[in-house]
Order: structure tokens, then sequence, then C-alpha cells
């Protein structure tokens, strides 16, 4: 995560800037602004995308773009969709980049491989659980928030690590003996993290979460 400029040959950066142009444009156009108009919805984006960028820069790493921090996609998601999700992570890694922390040709790769895939890996869990699983307090805070969490995590670092094998920035067996085990590790972190955040934010905020209704689990109407 957080990859450098250099790192990946230019014809792969060209084709990441594409694909992030038509997935930010598809965001954009998804994303149900609305909900910003409210001052509560719009404080706690702007302070999350703020403590994103703080979070994002305590990081730990071995070789350039083999750097490990938490992630924050499945409370984003669960807060303000998948569309906005998206947007707040790119605002975060914007940031980020800002302040040095990662290149900026390597913008709309790092775009792809941290919010791209962690909303998208987030968002495919919660539309699982909703659909296989009892609306329920318990289940939306272990399933949503805790295990759907990690699983993204993980998937962001097996995507990171398949991406740095076929650019030939890194050997595969490198990947797997020395980066890729540690995204165990970082997604139990991340699993607690975002489990406690979806915990406070259902029992004490619920109308900061964009799909909690308390009818659905306290029997209200």
């Amino acid at each position: 995560m957080n990859l450098p400029d250099g790192l990946i040959a230019g014809y792969w950066t060209v084709l990441a800037w594409c694909l992030f142009a038509i997935s930010a444009s598809l965001a954009a156009r998804r994303a149900p602004w609305h909900v910003l108009t409210d001052s509560r919805r719009l404080n706690a984006f702007l302070a999350m995308i703020v403590g994103l960028i703080l979070l994002w820069h305590l990081k730990a790493g071995i070789k350039p773009g083999l750097a490990l921090h938490l992630l924050g996609a499945t409370v984003f998601t669960l807060c303000f969709g998948w569309a906005l999700a998206f947007i707040g992570l790119c605002a975060v890694l914007a940031g980020v980049t800002l302040n040095g922390a990662a290149g900026f040709e390597a913008f709309a790769v790092n775009a792809l491989l941290m919010a791209g895939v962690g909303v998208l890996t987030s968002h495919w869990l919660h539309r699982l659980v909703d659909r296989v699983l009892p609306r329920h307090l318990f289940v939306y805070i272990f399933c949503k928030g805790f295990f759907a969490s990690a699983l993204a995590v993980m998937a962001v670092g097996v995507v990171s690590c398949m991406l740095l094998v076929l650019a030939g920035a890194y050997d595969s067996d490198y990947l797997t003996s020395e980066y890729l085990p540690y995204f165990l590790l970082l997604g139990f972190s991340e699993a607690w993290l975002s489990g406690m955040w979806s915990t406070l934010f259902a029992v004490y905020r619920p109308e900061l979460l964009a799909d909690f209704e308390d009818a659905q689990f306290f029997g209200r109407r």
C-alpha cells in the first residue's frame, strides 16, 4: 500500500489512471450527496477524512511500496455507502500524498487498491450479509463491522501483491513470505478498530450509519 512513484512501469500507471477516472466518475454520479446537507453527517464525513489521514501516516514497511497501515474502508462504507466512501478515501489519499507519504504519479494505483478494492470488498460483503443472514444487532456489528473489515484489508493485500508481481516490481516468493502474511495481523487489528467504531455508532449514533435502522434491531417503529 502507498506505492511510490516509479515502482511499477509507466503503462501500468496509465491504465490505472484510466480505470480511476471511470471509477471516480461513477462514484460521483452514484454518491448520495444530499446526506451531506445534514451538518452532523458532513462533520462526521470530514472528521473521518482527517482521522484517516493521521492513521495512514502510522505505517510500517520494509521496502518501497511494502507498507502496512490500517485502512478504515469498512467503517466509511457503513456510514456513507460505497460511493461516498470511495470519494472520502480518495480525499484521504490526497492528503497523504501531499504530505509525501505516497507518489503523485501512483495516486491512481493507490486509490484503486486502497479505496477501490477496500470499499468494493466491504460493499459486497455487506450486501452478502443482508442477503443470507437475519437482521440483528449482533450480525450487524460482528459481520458487517468486524469480519468484513478484516477481509477487506486482506483483499487489498492480495490484490496489491498480485499487481506488484505482474508489474515485475517484486518476486512472488518474496511477497508471499515476507509481506502478504502480515496482512493477517493487520486484518485482525482492522477488525477490532472497525468493530469498536461500528458498535459505538450503532448504539449511540445510528443516524450516522447509511443502512442502519433502529426499528429492525431494537423493535422500534
